[in-house]
């Protein structure tokens, strides 16, 4: 079995790590360019680059797929069986699409119909979703709207986005192999329309805490915007990222937002309904700390405004 693979970040890696393992010939690597990163805008790879090299995989990064003859002849050279992507980052042209043998298979992690886009692991928690789960698909011109081939389900419970991310990831690799292994024994169900959900790109201002929510809605959105942009809110005037916290009962009474119950190793906040005793933060120009130690060092008091 020959294979082109695609992908960039390092939810991709274990499907292209399953790949070789499994003695499958992947006979080139598409990737995005590589990007600025850090304070210095070193340019870095991509995290699927830097594995293919290091198992000496042909890789390209071509800027563009569209009306890209060169790329799109390297592939008919290659001829190959499957067009494998995960997590590439962008939409491709239906003339690479129709390059592969027998089909371009994609493994996208989230219950489909629900949750197509770019972020699908974090929406499914911030939105409160009780299981999520990553599908294989055909793919088509659409923004992961092919049939889908296989799914496997996993309950979220109280796991980050990280957490999902890192499970789905492997479970996703395994599901691909499992995939192409059964492929002409597989029948493709449409996706039901009536049911999609869209998860976009995260904006940094998505991660702006709006206290007149309920503590279980702002919970699941500390769980889901980690790594990043994070659930934030200001404090005097300063920026305070929140990682974790646990719901907990509050006087209705208080205004959102509204800190409560300070000790010296815990301090509440007021949500809409009900409270949030915070856990593990960030305050601005500092490391991620425990609240005690954060409380060790701040002088908070009860009835002080997060905004």
């Amino acid at each position: 079995m020959k294979v082109v693979f695609m992908g960039t970040p390092e939810m991709a890696v274990p499907t292209l790590r399953e790949l070789v393992d499994n003695d499958i010939d992947v006979a080139l690597v598409i990737t995005q360019t590589d990007k600025p990163k850090g304070r210095g805008k070193q340019m870095q790879a991509p995290p699927v680059k830097e594995f293919a090299l290091e198992q000496g995989l042909d890789v390209i990064q071509p800027i563009s797929l569209k009306n890209n003859d060169e790329v799109l002849e390297q592939l008919k050279s290659i001829a190959p069986d499957f067009l494998v992507v995960a997590a590439y980052g962008k939409i491709l042209p239906q003339a690479v699409l129709d390059v592969p043998k027998y089909a371009p298979v994609n493994v996208h992690f989230s219950l489909l119909p629900k949750y197509r886009g770019a972020a699908p692991v974090n929406w499914a928690v911030i939105n409160g979703e009780k299981e999520t789960g990553v599908a294989t698909m055909l793919m088509d011109a659409g923004l992961d709207t092919g049939d889908i081939l296989q799914v496997l389900k996993t309950p979220i419970e109280k796991k980050t986005a990280v957490d999902i991310a890192e499970e789905l990831s492997e479970t996703g690799a395994r599901l691909l192999i499992k995939t192409l292994n059964e492929f002409e024994n597989i029948k493709p169900v449409k996706q039901v329309e009536e049911d999609m959900t869209y998860a976009p790109m995260m904006k940094k201002d998505d991660g702006h805490i709006d206290w007149s929510k309920s503590a279980e809605k702002i919970e699941c959105m500390i769980r889901g915007f980690v790594p990043w942009p994070t659930a934030y809110s200001r404090l005097n005037g300063k920026t305070v990222k929140l990682f974790s916290a646990e719901v907990v009962k509050a006087n209705e009474e208080l205004e959102a937002g509204t800190v409560y119950d300070v000790t010296k190793k815990s301090f509440s906040i007021k949500c809409g309904e009900g409270g949030l005793k915070v856990v593990e933060l960030q305050p601005e120009g500092k490391k991620r700390m425990p609240v005690g130690s954060f409380l060790a060092g701040a002088q908070l008091k009860g009835g002080e405004k997060f905004e």
